[in-house]
């Protein structure tokens, strides 16, 4: 055997101990590598590609949407009446629009394949306009909801010709921005951001002395 043989060993048992050691604890790693769980720049990734152009304004923020909010209520075999739960949804929707006045949006109704293509078309309007109608009572601005549509049972969710309560849905969706000018964000990004930032605040209840009187 050469007498590099040991050496060369040594080396290859040495970088499989460290490949067990937390990134974090190696030797040279930058401070606070071991929290970064590989979302660390993703915000500035994401910033990086709208500016670009690799990703729209539009596609963005309704990633973004979907991301943090349900876009989806379902329905009652038959109705356009929303349950406690879905109406709950449509509220945290509105919630979430009220934040970017910009924006515009946009409400699709579904069916399940039971019932004819007429019946079902209306049936999918109906249910977009239940959700619209609860975007407005909700503080949502009527001229902010650009269109509602209906696929009818042309898009079902699982294909079945029985009753399937995932297809008897509505979507919210964004769609552009008011007056169609899609540099209307631009520049103003952090504006928005300090905007829900003050919106999340919480009053906090007045701290509990214990009954004694602090002069200062």
């Amino acid at each position: 055997m050469s007498a590099k043989a040991p050496t060369l060993l040594a080396a290859l048992l040495a970088l499989a101990a460290c490949a067990d050691v937390p990134v974090g604890e190696r030797w040279g790693a930058p401070v606070g590598a071991s929290l970064d769980e590989g979302r660390f720049g993703a915000a500035t990734a994401n910033n990086m590609a709208v500016q670009s152009g690799r990703i729209g304004q539009v596609e963005g923020l309704n990633a973004r949407f979907s991301s943090e909010i349900d876009p989806m209520v379902n329905f009652a075999f038959d109705s356009d009446v929303l349950s406690a739960e879905a109406y709950a949804t449509v509220a945290r929707q509105a919630s979430w629009i009220r934040q970017f006045p910009e924006v515009t949006f946009r409400v699709f109704g579904h069916t399940d394949l039971v019932g004819s293509d007429a019946y079902n078309k209306a049936l999918g309007l109906r249910r977009a306009k239940s959700v619209v109608d609860a975007l407005i009572a909700n503080g949502v601005r009527r001229d902010r909801l650009a269109a509602m549509v209906s696929f009818g049972e042309s898009r079902p969710l699982i294909a079945t010709q029985g009753r399937a309560e995932a297809n008897r849905r509505t979507v919210t969706e964004v769609s552009g921005f008011v007056g169609r000018r899609g540099t209307l964000l631009n520049g103003k990004y952090a504006e928005v951001i300090f905007r829900e930032y003050v919106e999340s605040a919480v009053a906090l209840p007045p701290a509990d002395d214990g009954g004694l009187n602090v002069v200062e």
